[in-house]
Order: structure tokens, then sequence, then C-alpha cells
């Protein structure tokens, strides 16, 4: 019989090792090609194949927040699945939610390539892709489809992200046409002014700049579905409860802490094989490792100044049960992983959250719920 893991072996190595953006184009067109033939024998077999390697069903993992039901805590980030094609594929590899995009209004190719790189000596990535996606009305098309074949298992984020050729001015319409196509098919959104590869969009997380995009989207989001925000892991404390306030203030459901970082401090790799440049000379943000303290600090500081009222997804440098745990006791209810899940292959989500499991037994703990900003107890 074939196993329908074995191709992930070398995609995987080729995703550390080759060229990172054809790996992870071939990887996605395999998940797509298994969830397109899923009423197939062989489309079947290959689903039941991955949740039998791959996933971990346990309810003590289980949470239920903006009326969503959610399986665990581990997620996917934004930026593996831009255009939504493997929507439908992502619970069979153990995810407890998936975010998808990030997405714009209007289809972009984002920055010439190379625009990815690998940077193994720091278990990081750059990435200075620049939100390359087919746009809103092909992402609504997708998932229609997808969630025809089968309704969805997991709750799935949009991530919504500024066109490029939208002028900043103009930014609060580009994100509304996102939102306005895709509201039906997706169970919570993402304002995303934290990408440092796109012209500008940073400048969007200034108080007086992200009020009119919070308030057109609440104005028109007549489901009251879930909105959040995502945010840098540069910003100093005080932007960062400016944003708090603004949350509060357009009832946002959450913040996503963080985004990729412009710093290189602290790097090991100096220079980049693929271009022969030095890092800190190339555009692009950091992800992985170097940014899992600074990303805890950033959950540590919005649940104290919330006083844990405002969920929060906590995104950065996840490798090891004992990562996650850090994120959670500091005050994340859930959790996205994309540069770890590259390096440590599916195989991460279910040690993750098998040592999740060990760490509530020793803990006493019932369930996931009570660890969430347990340190502040």
């Amino acid at each position: 019989m074939f196993n329908f893991t074995k191709p992930f072996y070398p995609l995987l190595l080729s995703a550390v090792k080759g060229d990172p953006e054809n790996a992870h184009k071939q990887m996605l067109a395999t998940l797509s090609n298994i969830e397109n033939s899923r009423h197939t024998a062989w489309g079947s077999l290959a689903i039941k194949q991955l949740q039998q390697s791959f996933c971990l069903q346990d309810s003590r993992l289980a949470q239920t927040i903006w009326g969503l039901d959610f399986p665990n805590p581990l997620g996917l980030a934004a930026g593996f699945d831009k255009d939504g094609v493997g929507a439908g594929i992502w619970s069979s590899l153990g995810f407890g939610l998936a975010e998808i995009g990030a997405v714009t209004f209007h289809a972009q190719p984002g920055n010439p390539r190379p625009r990815l790189f690998r940077l193994p000596k720091d278990k990081a990535a750059l990435n200075r892709l620049g939100a390359n996606n087919l746009g809103a009305a092909v992402m609504a098309d997708t998932l229609q489809q997808t969630w025809a074949r089968q309704p969805r298992q997991i709750p799935l984020g949009i991530n919504l992200c500024k066109s490029k050729i939208t002028p900043l001015e103009q930014a609060a319409e580009d994100y509304v046409g996102s939102f306005q196509l895709l509201k039906d098919w997706a169970d919570y959104f993402v304002v995303n002014v934290s990408s440092p590869n796109t012209p500008g969009l940073r400048s969007l997380q200034a108080g007086e700049q992200l009020e009119p995009i919070l308030s057109a989207l609440q104005t028109v989001n007549e489901a009251q579905q879930p909105i959040l925000v995502k945010i840098s892991p540069d910003l100093d404390w005080d932007a960062i409860a400016a944003i708090i306030t603004l949350a509060k203030n357009y009832n946002l459901a959450g913040i996503i802490a963080t985004n990729t970082t412009t710093g290189r401090d602290g790097l090991r790799t100096e220079i980049l094989e693929a271009t022969g440049n030095h890092v800190k000379d190339e555009m692009g943000g950091i992800s992985g490792a170097p940014i899992r303290k600074r990303s805890t600090e950033v959950i540590r500081f919005i649940w104290q100044e919330t006083k844990g009222e405002i969920p929060i997804i906590g995104v950065g440098g996840i490798f090891t049960a004992a990562d996650a745990w850090d994120k959670i006791t500091a005050g994340a209810s859930l959790l996205q992983v994309y540069t770890g899940w590259v390096y440590q292959g599916p195989w991460m989500v279910k040690n993750v959250l098998t040592g999740l499991l060990k760490r509530l037994e020793t803990q006493g703990l019932s369930n996931i719920s009570q660890a969430v900003g347990m340190e502040h107890n």
C-alpha cells in the first residue's frame, strides 16, 4: 500500500536545504491534489493516512472561543497557504485552526525572486514575498468549491492585507472590499497591518491610520464575525497599548502577536548563500526562533494590559511543547506555527500537543484553558 506521508520527506528536506519557495509550492500542490480528490478511493485513503500520522484528539486540548470550537490550540499561521488551496486539508494534518492569506483585494505577483530564504543556523526564515496572491475574488471561489466538497472541520481565518497598488489613504476601502468578497467563507478575519513587505503598510498600525480601517470593517460586519488585528514585534509598548485601546473601542475579537521582525540582532547567519549578500543588507522579515522571546513578551504585555479580557493568538518561534507552553501561560489562548513546522516537519503538531498534555498532567490541570495566562496568577 502506498504511504502518502512519504512525499513530505523530500519536500521538507528541499524546504530547508534547497529552494524553499519551490518546495513550498510543491507541498501545497500535493496537499491540494489530495484534498480535491477526497471523494475518490485514493484521496480518501490519503487523508486517512495523514490523519493517522499527524492528528491527536483529546478533549483536554479543546476550547470554545468567539463561539467557535477549536479541537486544539495549535494552528497554521498565515503566509503558508496564501490562496487557500489547502484550506480543506489542514485539519487532517492535526491543526486546531488554520489561517490563510495574506490576501489582497487586487491580485499581485509579489516581489522579485529570490524572496524566501532559510537561515538554518538560526532556525529562522527571511521572507520578502510581498503578499503574492491571486486576489480575494479567486480565494472566495476556491473556498466556495472547497466547502462544497467537505464542510470545514476546524475554524478557518483569513488574513487581509492592503493591495500594494492601493494608496494608503484608501486602505479602508481595500480591506472592506476583500472582507465583503470573503465574509461567507471563513470563521474569523485578521487585519494585517504589520507585514514589513508591503511598502508603508506598517504605518497603518498607528492609531490615526488604523482607526478608520477598523471602523469601516465593523460597519459592514453585519454578522459580527470575529475580527482581529495582527501586530509587529517591533512596536514599542506605547504603540501596542494604543492598539489595545483601539481593539477595545472597536470590539475586536482578539490580537495576534506577532508578525515577523525587521531586526537582525543576534543572528548567527551572516551571508545568504542564495544571494551572496549579507543578511543585514537583505530586505524582509525574520521569522522563527529569533522572535520567540519577543513575541512572548508582547503576549505577556497584552495580557497584563487587558487583564486577560482580549483573546490572544501567539505566534513566533514555536518549535516545541515548551515553546508553546511559554506562550500559553503568558496569555495566548491559541497558537500558530509556520517556520517551526517547516523545520520540524508535520509531525511537529502531534509532538507539541502530546507535550502540552504532559504539562497539563504535571500541573494538575484538567484542560488547556486553565493554563492560559497562568503565570500571572
